[in-house]
């Protein structure tokens, strides 16, 4: 049974075309490693009063996103986008995982 995932992030304001532009060049390898992971959807949304970002996954493997800090792709993505986002000293997002309250199914 797939399970849905959703967790908030911050960019920094002013970094929004430009975070928009790197995900739409998001490195294949990556993509592929989130596929294998099981995540069959994977959406991010952004909210331009408090430079939020909200993402939302749909999983039907065991692990998410956030379970691949270890990996060195996911590693190397972190370092990336740390210039734009706020971030742990590890580069990784700080994120924040927001529960559901409401699923119309």
């Amino acid at each position: 049974m797939p399970r849905k995932l959703a967790f908030r992030m911050k960019l920094i304001p002013g970094f929004e075309e430009e975070y928009e532009r790197r995900h739409r060049e998001i490195w294949p390898e990556l993509v592929a490693l989130l596929k294998d992971t099981g995540i069959v959807d994977y959406q991010i949304f952004f909210d331009k009063e408090t430079s939020c970002l909200f993402a939302f996954q749909v999983i039907e493997g065991q692990a998410n996103s956030q379970d691949l800090g270890s990996t060195e792709i996911v590693q190397r993505w972190w370092k990336h986008m740390a210039d734009i986002m706020e971030t742990n000293p590890d580069n990784s997002p700080i994120s924040v995982e927001l529960p559901n309250v409401f699923d119309l199914q």
